[in-house]
């Protein structure tokens, strides 16, 4: 919509509060996301004149309205995203379509915090699951008959701080809403696994897996669930920040007298996809990195200033948005102050609009960013004992005009007649 074709807001109410919280490691929640994820009405676009002629009721759930659109961003594709999310679709339908029985290949997602690792997967998943219901006919074709069991063709994890294989399939079984109560680690494994038959899973993602940190004997039990779990019909999809270096794709083994958990030295091993790798896991999964933008060739700047480009479609400032992110010095200022990384640059840009709707401003400028700051407290969900937590780069110092020099300045016949 253009600015000359903007409508003012409804008189209805707030029809853009969020609904109940959203809970992606559960079924219900999961399904709801799912059909609700695109069901966002950002505010409409206005002209200054309109919202003057707004009564203050009036002006103010605009204003709301705003902000809530500006804390709902849609989540931007990247030429890094695209890659993983193709990645991510192409293995899950190798294995959901395939008539052979075995492993499927899984896939292992690489990258820092806040980098959008898990909304590019779920994105991607959400995307198999509608059409796999599509296909066929929103009912499991391999139910049992006279069961209704709930179909679920995507189930979604997330790691615990401190996992155990008990844990790890409790978190499992609480997706589909399996009672656990009193299992014993044999039968936990066994109701995981009959629970991916019975309900047609046919992607299993756990997320935040670098949170196994396998210095803890715990943690090596874990990975050996995940073996086993790759020979259930499912296809693995974990998630997690610095997975080469973690051990998830190196056998450790424990130190009989001092009871550490010991790693062979990481050896370059050539053509390999993973010169980390020396398991199973590297013959089993494909790793690939989601990366922030880089700003060092005109390539790299040109897509970085496209997805500026793409965020000012999203933003609702009553001045004129075009351009605001892209021109003069503004790519590279924004740059500096993300690496590149998505989703600080969301909270950035989220926390400059508030600032210019507040203060009557309504653009953002270097100057007005330069007062918003970023912190850990801004990504929550991040645990920073893991490594998710991203580098924060520091402000920019506010660059000081220099004085011109006075010394040689002539004050004229009316100083020397003052004197």
């Amino acid at each position: 919509m253009s600015r000359s074709e903007s409508t003012p807001p409804s008189s209805n109410g707030a029809s853009f509060l969020p609904g109940p919280p959203l809970d992606r490691t559960r079924w219900e929640s999961w399904q709801r996301w799912r059909r609700t994820r695109d069901s966002f009405v950002p505010a409409p676009i206005l002209l200054p004149a309109d919202y003057a002629r707004m009564s203050p009721r009036q002006r103010r759930i605009y204003d709301l309205h705003r902000l809530a659109t500006h804390s709902s961003l849609p989540v931007q594709a990247t030429p890094m995203s695209e890659a993983v999310a193709w990645l991510v679709r192409a293995r899950i339908e190798d294995g959901a379509f395939s008539h052979k029985s075995g492993t499927r290949t899984g896939v292992m997602v690489n990258g820092g915090g806040a980098q959008g690792k898990t909304e590019t997967v779920c994105e991607a998943l959400a995307g198999f699951e509608d059409e796999w219901l599509t296909l066929n006919q929103q009912i499991n074709p391999d139910a049992m008959p006279g069961t209704r069991d709930l179909l679920a063709p995507v189930a979604y994890v997330r790691c615990p701080v401190k996992a155990t294989p008990i844990s790890t399939c409790q978190r499992i079984l609480d997706f589909y809403g399996e009672d656990h109560k009193g299992m014993r680690l044999e039968d936990l494994v066994r109701t995981v696994n009959s629970a991916i038959v019975d309900h047609a899973t046919k992607a299993l993602v756990i997320d935040d897996i670098t949170r196994l940190k396998l210095h803890r004997e715990a943690d090596q039990d874990v990975l050996d669930l995940i073996r086993e779990m790759m020979s259930m019909p499912v296809t693995l999809i974990l998630v997690g920040v610095g997975i080469p270096t973690s051990g998830l794709l190196r056998d450790g083994r424990r130190d009989p007298v001092t009871k550490q958990w010991l790693f062979p030295p990481v050896k370059d091993r050539g053509r390999s996809p993973n010169a980390h790798a020396a398991t199973q896991h590297e013959r089993r999964f494909e790793l690939i990195d989601l990366a922030p933008f880089s700003y060092d060739t005109p390539e790299q700047i040109a897509a970085w200033t496209a997805h500026l480009r793409s965020l000012e479609g999203c933003l609702r400032l009553l001045s004129d948005t075009d351009g605001m992110l892209t021109t003069g010095g503004m790519p590279e200022y924004l740059f500096r102050r993300t690496n590149g990384v998505v989703g600080l640059l969301e909270k950035l840009i989220q926390t400059g609009c508030r600032q210019a709707i507040q203060s009557g401003v309504e653009h953002l400028t270097i100057d007005g960013l330069g007062q918003c700051t970023l912190s850990p407290t801004d990504l929550p969900d991040l645990d920073a004992g893991s490594g998710e937590q991203p580098l924060i780069p520091p402000v920019p110092p506010k660059r000081r005009k220099k004085g011109r020099n006075t010394v040689f300045d002539d004050d004229g016949p009316a100083a020397e007649s003052a004197g």
